[in-house]
């Protein structure tokens, strides 16, 4: 992997993975009921703090996007397939993860399907297409810049959880205290 990666304009570049994730995810927000998809842009329970950390994370992932669109998928490197096969599989969970949250009647949180393993699948499979992408751009400021802008973005996590607390009240707390936040781990 490079430090930094070589930056063109080009038709093979991490846009193409970007633009696949970003159209999947489209699709599904065009076909999902209204009010579903109203119910994944709650924004209650962001208080001060987290906003600056949101923006601080949005605007790191904004640098990422932009690195990623310039970038060349590194093709012909030992390393793409790897990060190709992470890219797909994080899409695919996130796209179930979706399906699972659909699924949920709306008066109940997600606890089905990925939510059982992660209080935030979606999350978690988002993060986990960006690392594909950036293995698959074979950068590591890339994957430092990622992983950065996730720490700032945790704490939209941290909103969306007590927006569930309140919302959910007791059933969300016996939730959070089965299922990890991040799969394994937290």
């Amino acid at each position: 992997m490079l430090l930094f990666p070589v930056l063109k304009i080009g038709w093979l570049n991490g846009w193409l993975l970007i633009a696949l994730l970003y159209l999947t995810y489209s699709i599904l927000l065009k076909v999902f009921p209204k009010d579903v998809v109203a119910r994944l842009y709650n924004r209650i329970g962001r208080s001060k703090k987290r906003k600056i950390h949101i923006l601080i994370g949005s605007f790191l992932a904004f640098v990422y996007f932009s690195l990623v669109i310039f970038s060349p998928l590194r093709i012909g490197s030992v390393i793409f397939v790897p990060g190709l096969i992470i890219f797909i599989l994080g899409l695919v969970g996130f796209v179930v993860a979706l399906f699972n949250f659909k699924n949920t009647p709306l008066n109940k949180p997600a606890t089905d399907g990925l939510y059982r393993i992660s209080r935030h699948p979606q999350q978690l499979m988002f993060f986990v297409t960006f690392i594909g992408i950036s293995i698959a751009v074979s950068s590591w400021i890339v994957l430092l810049i990622q992983l950065l802008s996730s720490i700032f973005l945790h704490s939209r996590v941290l909103a969306e959880e007590n927006a569930c607390l309140e919302k959910y009240g007791e059933t969300y707390q016996d939730y959070m205290n089965q299922v990890p936040r991040y799969l394994l781990f937290f």
